[in-house]
């Protein structure tokens, strides 16, 4: 399976060892998981507030060009009851929150998070050499479009009520700038700064004293995975150790709404089907997601819970193709064709692939364009044993835009790691040139039975610029192999109390007293230590008295209050 083409660039193997998200009906991984194992649609009405009532003209979705200032869809992905962040946490004074693009702060509170899920601050190596690589886009975001009415559209109502009024003084013309103005919120000048672009990956780097390489990629869709891109690229140059790569997109205002619907992109149908044969356009959705990698040798080295490696990644625009905004098969299939000879793999192999997350915005021009691309590289079906899975999250979360990318690339990590292969929705009728591949779509989730658990991830984004990564589970470990390894017990010391506060005075004793404490195990605040020396149990003291969850390297687990359900987080001596 082995690709010996000598001018491939073959990248280092990079592990996954952290991921957190916020999308459509997940406020994090855990809720993500099983909304996807479950097949959970989270698309639902523009909430109310975020745009007037008024725009939306449902009678204009036939093919007569939209008018700009009516939408004729109002169904989205929304994430508005879990946008909620301490900014108190991160040291941001609140009188600069509200004049914020919201993108930042939540962008900073998913990459605190994807840290801890990769096992906390205190397992970043230098920060000097740890950086971030974020996709965002340019839209016209909420913070900029209050400034741009307080200060353009302002001037502008009160110079033509003027001109239309001539009989108005001045001072009753301030008035009305004044009663303009008073609705768009408080003026604060310490809060201009929460309004420029790149700071959505430079506040992250600030908050967190991430000292490596932070900015912000503009590739449209596929934004998050040329970040992805990036961040490998820096991992391979071995400029940084650490890097968290990602997407953010938080921009439902109106406008990038009237964008789409006069380019006919949005679903008349208010449905969004990816791969379906009557599958007539999108759902703007909107999220977040990052992820924490490292070189996959370092990672094996540290001990790191390992979601998935990246074998390989691949970026290329199409070119002089038809237009900016039509696909073109040529494009996508050079980015997927870098990707996998990166990887050194060939597509065509027999197993080569179990899953593919596809880009699949279900607009017909998409569709059909990508499903020509998998056929080009992945080679045609009809061979016994060799249909892979096809899938696209946006069929349950919408299109993210900026973040689509790296909302798939968790998806399809998370498929890896728990070796589950996903359902997509609202595909019970086939798209017909999906026939043509070695592809086909689940409607329920099952196992994922293979001797190697590969998956990929598209995406492609207007003007022609498009996305590959390639992932596979990490190699087992050497002792895990071995059958004749005779692992002994570990002692794990367990504590329990009725609040963090008491578990902490527990902790207060020294060394030796806390090795020998004994306590019930049914409290809320739980604490697991896999041999207890005096480095794992200094950090323990650590982690209880920032009271938030920990899950470390398999030595350490930490639970403030009871776990809910019974995910993948539920797990090891302090769940038992």
């Amino acid at each position: 399976m082995r690709v010996t083409d000598g001018q491939a660039h073959r990248q280092p193997p990079v592990a996954i060892v952290g991921m957190s998200v916020l999308l459509p009906g997940s406020p994090d991984l855990d809720t993500y998981w099983r909304n996807l194992v479950g097949g959970v649609d989270a698309i639902s009405d523009v909430p109310a507030g975020r745009w007037d009532a008024g725009f939306y003209a449902p009678d204009g979705g036939g093919d007569t060009p939209a008018a700009p200032d009516r939408v004729y869809c109002r169904r989205g992905g929304f994430v508005d009851e879990f946008a909620r962040i301490e900014a108190a946490r991160f040291g941001i004074m609140p009188n600069s929150v509200s004049g914020t693009e919201p993108d930042q702060l939540i962008a900073l509170g998913v990459a605190a998070e994807a840290i801890a899920d990769a096992g906390g601050e205190d397992r970043l190596p230098d920060r000097q050499r740890v950086g971030v690589v974020l996709g965002r886009g340019g839209y016209l975001t909420p913070g900029l479009v209050r400034l741009d009415q307080r200060v353009r559209t302002a001037h502008q109502l009160v110079r033509t009520l003027g001109e239309l009024l001539p009989d108005l003084d001045p001072g009753q013309l301030d008035l009305v700038r004044d009663a303009f103005t008073e609705r768009l919120g408080p003026d604060r000048p310490e809060a201009a700064i929460g309004l420029v672009p790149n700071l959505a990956a430079s506040r992250i780097a600030n908050r967190l004293d991430l000292r490596g390489p932070a900015y912000t990629v503009d590739a449209a869709c596929a934004s998050s995975l040329v970040a992805v891109d990036q961040a490998v690229g820096e991992l391979a140059s071995g400029r940084c150790d650490v890097m968290l790569a990602g997407g953010v997109h938080h921009c439902h205002d109106i406008t990038l709404w009237s964008v789409f619907s006069q380019l006919r992109a949005l679903s008349p149908s208010q449905r969004i089907r990816p791969f379906h044969r009557a599958a007539d356009g999108l759902l703007i959705g909107e999220g977040t997601g990052v992820v924490v990698l490292k070189r996959l040798d370092d990672a094996l080295r540290d001990g790191d819970r390992v979601y998935a490696v990246i074998r390989g990644t691949g970026v290329a625009s199409d070119g002089r193709a038809t237009g900016l905004v039509n696909p073109d098969p040529g494009g996508q299939t050079r980015a997927v064709r870098q990707a996998w000879r990166a990887a050194g793999l060939d597509p065509r192999e027999p197993g080569a692939i179990g899953l593919l997350e596809a880009h699949g915005t279900a607009t017909p021009a998409g569709d059909t364009a990508e499903l020509t691309t998998l056929a080009e590289v992945f080679g045609p079906g009809g061979t016994p044993g060799e249909t892979a899975v096809i899938g696209s999250v946006k069929s349950m979360i919408g299109h993210t835009m900026p973040a689509a990318g790296v909302a798939g690339l968790v998806k399809a990590a998370l498929a890896v790691h728990h070796g589950r292969l996903l359902p997509t929705l609202h595909c019970d009728d086939p798209h017909p040139a999906l026939a043509a591949t070695r592809f086909s779509v689940l409607g329920a989730a099952e196992p994922w039975e293979a001797p190697v658990r590969r998956a990929a991830v598209n995406a492609f984004g207007f003007g022609g610029i498009n996305a590959h990564v390639v992932l596979e589970q990490p190699p087992v470990p050497v002792a895990q192999r071995a059958t004749t390894v005779v692992i002994e017990p570990e002692r794990v010391l367990t504590l329990a109390a009725d609040t963090p506060e008491r578990l902490a005075e527990l902790l207060a004793a020294d060394d030796t007293t806390v090795r020998t404490t004994v306590t019930g195990r049914d409290a809320r605040t739980r604490l697991g230590i896999v041999e207890p020396t005096a480095k794992r149990l200094a950090l323990a003291r650590r982690m209880v008295a920032k009271g938030r969850p920990w899950r470390g390297r398999n030595d350490i687990w930490f639970t403030p209050a009871p776990l809910l359900g019974a995910g993948p987080a539920a797990t090891g001596p302090a769940a038992t």
